[in-house]
């Protein structure tokens, strides 16, 4: 294993340059489209209209609320803790509690008419009025001018998401309280996640990604996201649907359908994993949803391999029971590029209070670590600024970014200890001649 070694945390920086900037994923749009191969055309057109047509019959179905109880604005809902709200690792008496019920009642009328659910939803505490907002105010607090995390309508965004655990989360809690309800519950309960499942196929792109909202709503949403595990939430609970007895009251057909969806996931993991020199490496932490190239996202979440999310989705590719000949190459791949890019002897550390800031800080024996982001062209960590600046340099960017983002991680750690054992069970493929 090749670790790599840093200077000291408090050496003098000797330069401070920008190495470039950020540039944010483009969106779907009809004229990207039709710049594909033309028998790939049709497919994505009629998504991109679904798309559409659902974000206006969601906005109807509020206007619908409105009218009936004689308002002229909406509810502003209130924000909450949103999937922490949600727990999926209690025993399974406290699914039977008053306190689960009523987190079930509250997550079934916080559904959208796509059928997913925002995030940051005070979820737990607070059942939706008619006339209220399906989303809390998730607009950012440190808008940059041209600020690629700006909402094109303020008023509705994250109007149904995958992002910090949306959507899956409110399924698989769903499916843990339901056994323990009335019937009358339970089949609430179930409808809710027949049309959060049903909502998971529908916002699969035709290539197999999943955006980060749905429908769409322009900018970096639309890049096929793996940030927060999203698109590894919708594949496991779509296998959930398959699996598990809980969802056994679904349509055959529909089970059926998600387990043709998961493996066209799969095919889109292996095809964006990022090939650089002729090597497999890692994955980028979203990718353009035509292109499947490395796309950016908000002002610091630069064009980039992203490491913490690589440990999740070779995480994911070590669970398949009979991997195939690319899935092993592919965790092979990772595995050695984890391995060759660990950083040793340092913490990450610190904070508002901590003179520089949160920062590395050497500490001998300490846990591997890597950086959250790696340059595609020399796979070195680089690290972004709200100013859309790229820098090689931590302590070059500002200190409320410094602070305010998790620039190293340990996620790997992990993962390697889990690779350790699956390759004994899984030896590396012979090329082929």
């Amino acid at each position: 294993m090749r670790l790599l070694l840093l200077v000291p945390a408090l050496a003098v920086t000797l330069h401070a340059a920008v190495l470039g900037h950020m540039q944010p994923a483009e969106p779907l749009t009809e004229a990207r489209i039709h710049t594909l191969p033309v028998p790939e055309q049709p497919a994505w057109l009629d998504y991109l209209t679904r798309s559409q047509k659902q974000r206006l019959a969601d906005k109807a179905a509020l206007a619908a609320e409105l009218k009936a109880v004689g308002r002229t604005e909406s509810i502003h809902s209130k924000a909450g803790h949103g999937a922490n709200s949600m727990p999926l690792n209690r025993e399974a008496g406290f699914y039977g509690s008053a306190e689960a019920y009523t987190t079930a009642e509250n997550i079934v009328s916080f559904q959208t008419p796509a059928g997913g659910w925002s995030k940051n939803i005070e979820i737990d505490k607070h059942h939706r009025q008619p006339g209220e907002d399906y989303a809390p105010d998730n607009t950012s607090q440190h808008l940059a001018p041209d600020d690629a995390d700006r909402p094109m309508e303020p008023t509705w965004n994250y109007v149904g998401t995958l992002d910090n655990d949306a959507t899956t989360t409110e399924i698989r809690f769903l499916a843990l309280v339901a056994p323990h309800a009335s019937a009358a519950g339970r089949t609430r309960y179930q409808q809710a996640m027949e049309r959060g499942v049903r909502y998971i196929l529908s916002a699969q792109y035709p290539n197999g990604g999943w955006p980060q909202v749905w429908p769409l709503e322009g900018g970096y949403h639309d890049a096929i996201t793996f940030n927060d595990n999203a698109m590894i939430n919708a594949i496991e609970t779509l296998n959930l649907a398959v699996t598990d007895q809980n969802y056994s009251f679904l349509p055959t057909a529909l089970r059926q359908q998600a387990a043709q969806a998961i493996a066209h996931g799969l095919e889109c993991i292996l095809k964006s994993q990022v090939t650089i020199g002729g090597r497999l490496t890692i994955w980028p932490q979203q990718i353009d949803a035509l292109t499947l190239a490395p796309a950016g996202a908000r002002n610091y979440e630069m064009i980039s391999l992203s490491s913490s999310e690589s440990a999740s989705l070779m995480n994911y590719l070590m669970t398949l029971p009979s991997p195939s000949p690319a899935v092993v190459r592919s965790v092979y791949a990772a595995a050695a590029w984890f391995q060759q890019h660990a950083i040793s002897g340092y913490i990450y550390t610190g904070g508002r209070e901590t003179p520089g800031g949160r920062r590395l800080f050497e500490k001998p024996g300490a846990p591997l670590l890597w950086s959250r982001y790696y340059s595609l062209d020399q796979e070195k960590p680089i690290f972004g600024d709200r100013d859309r600046t790229i820098h090689d340099d931590l302590l070059e960017i500002s200190e409320e970014r410094r602070n305010g983002y998790g620039w190293y991680n340990t996620s790997a750690n992990q993962t390697l200890v889990a690779f350790a054992s699956w390759k004994q069970k899984h030896p590396m493929p012979r090329a082929n001649h």
